[in-house]
C-alpha cells in the first residue's frame, strides 16, 4: 500500500525536475560561430535566422557572405546593406555569425556630456560590477556624431575579412536619434567574439544603421544587462573544419 502512494509522488518529482531542466534561460548570450572563423573568411551561414530569433530579441551579426549588418531590437531583427540603409529580412536568411540575448536591462544610467566612443566605455566600464562576464550594451539618444559602415555581399571563393572590409561604405551623421545595440565581452573571448565593446547603430526612424566606428554622444541614456552564461553553435560545414584557427590573434573591434 505504501509502494503505491510513493508512485503518485515519485513521477510527480520526475516530472518537475524533468521540466526545470528544460527551462528556456533568457540572460544566456547565444552565439552562432566565432570571429576568427568569420575573419578567416568564412560566411556561409549554417543557421538560419528563424532559429535564431529562439534564442534571442536582442542582438548584432550578419547575413550570409557578409551581406551587411544584422541588428535586432525590441524582437525585430533588421539588415543594414552596403548602402547603409535598412532593409527587411527573410525568416530564411542564413546567419555565419550572430551573438543574440533576450535583453532585459539590470542597471540603467543617464549620460548628458558629449563623450565620445573611447570616452563613453572608460566610463562605463568604471560602472560594470566585473569585467568578466558579458553585457548586452543599449544606448539610445541623440548622438551629436556617428559614424558607421556597412560591407557588399561577398562572393566565392571568400576574401578574408580585412580584404572584404576593403570595399566598406562609410557614412557620418550629425544630430542624429537612435539606438546603439552590442555587447561587451571579456578580454578573455579575443579568439571566439571580440573582447571589449562591439555595436551596431540604427536610427530612430529605422532607416539607417550600420557597425560603430565612432561616435560623439549627446543625451543618451545607456541600459546593460549583465549576462553570465555563454552558448556557442558552431558550424558544420567543410569551410569551418578546414580552418586553421589555433594560431590565430584576438580580433578587434576597430578591426571588424
Amino acid at each position: 500500500m505504501l509502494k503505491n502512494k510513493f508512485y503518485p509522488f515519485l513521477i510527480l518529482s520526475l516530472l518537475t525536475l524533468f521540466g526545470c531542466c528544460h527551462v528556456q534561460r533568457r540572460d544566456v548570450l547565444y552565439q552562432v560561430s566565432t570571429i576568427q572563423a568569420l575573419s578567416a573568411g568564412d560566411y556561409d551561414g549554417q543557421e538560419c535566422l528563424c532559429r535564431l530569433r529562439r534564442h534571442g530579441d536582442f542582438g548584432i551579426g550578419t547575413f550570409q557572405g557578409l551581406d551587411g549588418e544584422l541588428l535586432a531590437l525590441d524582437g525585430v531583427f533588421y539588415q543594414v546593406k552596403v548602402d547603409g540603409r535598412v532593409n527587411p529580412v527573410s525568416q530564411a536568411s542564413g546567419i555565419p555569425f550572430a551573438q543574440v540575448t533576450f535583453f532585459n536591462a539590470d542597471k540603467t544610467f543617464s549620460v548628458d556630456q558629449e563623450l565620445s566612443y573611447a570616452e563613453l566605455t572608460r566610463y562605463l566600464d568604471k560602472l560594470l560590477p566585473s569585467k568578466n562576464i558579458f553585457y548586452a550594451v543599449k544606448i539610445s539618444g541623440l548622438f551629436k556624431y556617428m559614424k558607421i559602415r556597412s560591407v557588399p555581399k561577398q562572393s566565392q571563393p571568400y576574401p578574408k575579412l580585412d580584404q572584404a572590409l576593403k570595399e566598406q561604405k562609410v557614412f557620418e551623421f550629425y544630430d542624429i536619434r537612435g539606438t546603439m545595440v552590442g555587447w561587451r565581452s571579456p578580454q578573455y573571448m579575443e579568439k571566439l567574439g571580440v573582447a571589449g565593446y562591439h555595436m551596431h547603430f540604427i536610427s530612430e526612424d529605422r532607416q539607417k544603421g550600420g557597425h560603430v566606428l565612432d561616435f560623439k554622444a549627446g543625451a543618451v541614456k545607456a541600459e546593460l544587462d549583465k549576462t553570465a552564461d555563454f552558448y556557442l553553435s558552431l558550424p558544420d560545414n567543410p569551410e569551418f573544419f578546414e580552418l586553421n584557427l589555433g594560431e590565430a590573434g584576438g580580433i578587434d573591434a576597430e578591426k571588424i
